[in-house]
């Protein structure tokens, strides 16, 4: 009985020198599309990279992964414009993607190319979380945020609104 009490006692001093908390320290990120809490402890591994889907837009994208099934995703996702090797060109399309885009913002249309799309079943049960943001400096504050509080452990919130380019964590 002694023995025991005094393996305990000495585990618990261990954990407290050590910092590590009997409590469970989460990171909390609010975004236009929807909350996604995380438990520091559960991460497995957090990174961020580019790449580009099938020559037609450019993603960056930090992705979370946890001890359970789920992976978090939040990417930026921007068309790649073509460019033309002569000056006059490049203004035709310059201005032919001006023209789609205030189509886009006229029908309404703007919004769904923002948002997340998934297809039934194969996306929507892949396990998979995600959102999409506004901007690259979005996606490196969420990394950034995120690298710190896993860390230190320590408890953090960062919410990021649809029009700004702004996060606030605590």
């Amino acid at each position: 009985m002694v023995s025991s009490l005094k393996t305990l006692w000495i585990s618990a001093v261990v954990l407290i020198l050590c910092g590590v908390s009997a409590q469970a320290a989460f990171w909390r990120c609010e975004l236009p599309g929807g909350v996604f809490v995380v438990s520091l402890a559960s991460l497995a591994s957090v990174s961020i990279h580019e790449y580009v889907v099938d020559g037609a837009a450019r993603v960056t994208e930090l992705t979370i992964a946890t001890n359970s099934a789920v992976v978090a995703r939040f990417y930026f996702l921007e068309p790649m414009i073509p460019k033309s090797p002569v000056g006059i060109g490049q203004t035709l399309l310059d201005k032919a993607q001006q023209r789609v885009q205030e189509g886009a913002n006229r029908t309404g249309m703007e919004e769904v190319w923002k948002k997340v799309v998934k297809n039934y079943p194969a996306t929507t049960h892949a396990h998979t979380v995600e959102y999409r943001l506004d901007s690259v400096e979005q996606v490196k504050k969420l990394q950034n945020s995120l690298e710190n509080a896993w860390r230190a452990n320590a408890e953090t919130q960062i919410k990021l609104s649809a029009s700004e380019d702004s996060a606030g964590s605590n």
